[in-house]
């Protein structure tokens, strides 16, 4: 898991280079169908990337974007009528039958479906109107991290190539190198500080609730560690309650709109008692964590779970675990 972990800004470049013929074709059948509406299927690791994805098109492009459930192709049956809109299909292995099951449906309902997949060929390749091969290279390690990177690098460069964002295009090339930074930061203080804790919330708004999600993920399949991901809006209507004295909280913060009402949750937890930890130089009582600016809103979300990868493996080895193989998982987790 390390060593992917310290191969994604060179599995980003791999991408950028190696795929981009596939993001061009795909973008421009993107501006040719100008979608009304996405939808992204995915689960896992896979389903985190699709909701930054969500976040960013919807920034971006101002198209709403909805996550189907797969079921409803492999085990409901049905067929939704999405004519007139594209569909976002993301899977490393390329095989789970129900994630096929779903590409396939919407590609015969008449959308726009482009699979982001770190194998090629495979059956939601050929289910699916487009294929990008997001070229993360093996992935060993049962927890992802660079196939997840790369998955969201991958729908980043479709979305400017689809809109013709310069901006965003710009950031997107320029990722490798952020990314190079990020591997090499360090969460000292909250390895020191976590303890014994059992529990704690990831809070995160707009694309970095997507890397609240995927952090939260990644410490129960490396450290069977409870771990719960909340809008950091979403926390105050209820599961607030449960926020007693030192209890952790990591707010993914990155520098957009929602910088500063995300560090405001954090610094009013920090305040009740709670261990609260911030990306962000705008917190007055959370606790500081280091991170990367990339420039632009959207990309700078995707660099904070770099770091954070780092620190989740190294705490999972520290409390015994194994984080290269989990006992109760597996790599491929093929679901109808």
């Amino acid at each position: 898991m390390r060593n992917e972990i310290n191969e994604i800004p060179e599995a980003a470049a791999r991408l950028l280079d190696g795929s981009a013929g596939d993001i061009a074709r795909a973008g421009k059948a993107m501006r040719d169908s100008d979608p009304a509406f996405l939808i992204t299927i995915a689960r896992g690791s896979s389903d985190h990337a699709a909701t930054f994805l969500k976040y960013a098109a919807e920034l971006v492009a101002q198209r709403p974007v909805a996550s189907v459930g797969p079921s409803l192709a492999s085990i409901y049956g049905t067929s939704l009528k999405l004519k007139g809109g594209a569909a976002i299909a993301i899977s490393q292995s390329g095989k789970s039958p129900d994630i096929v099951a779903m590409a396939q449906s919407a590609t015969t309902a008449g959308a726009t479906t482009i699979a982001l997949t770190n194998t090629v060929p495979s059956p939601i390749a050929a289910a699916s109107t487009y294929a990008i091969d997001i070229n993360a290279g093996p992935e060993l390690a049962v927890a992802a991290t660079k196939s997840f990177v790369n998955s969201v690098v991958a729908g980043l460069a479709l979305l400017a190539e689809w809109t013709g964002n310069d901006g965003l295009r710009s950031a997107v090339a320029d990722l490798p190198e952020a990314l190079a930074r990020a591997v090499r930061l360090e969460w000292t203080e909250l390895t020191q500080e976590l303890g014994d804790a059992e529990s704690l919330y990831m809070l995160g708004r707009g694309p970095a609730l997507a890397i609240a999600s995927e952090a939260a993920l990644k410490f129960k399949e490396t450290s069977n560690m409870h771990a719960e991901a909340y809008s950091a809006a979403e926390v105050l209507h209820g599961p607030v309650a449960l926020v007693e004295k030192r209890f952790p909280i990591i707010a993914f913060a990155a520098r957009d709109a929602a910088e500063g009402p995300v560090v405001e949750v954090a610094d009013n937890l920090a305040g009740k008692g709670a261990l609260a930890f911030a990306t962000s130089s705008l917190a007055m009582k959370a606790r500081k964590l280091p991170f990367v600016e990339t420039g632009h809103p959207v990309t700078d979300a995707l660099a904070l779970i770099v770091p954070f990868y780092g620190f989740v493996e190294a705490w999972s080895r520290s409390r015994g675990f194994d984080p290269d193989a989990p006992v109760a998982l597996k790599k491929v987790t093929e679901t109808l």
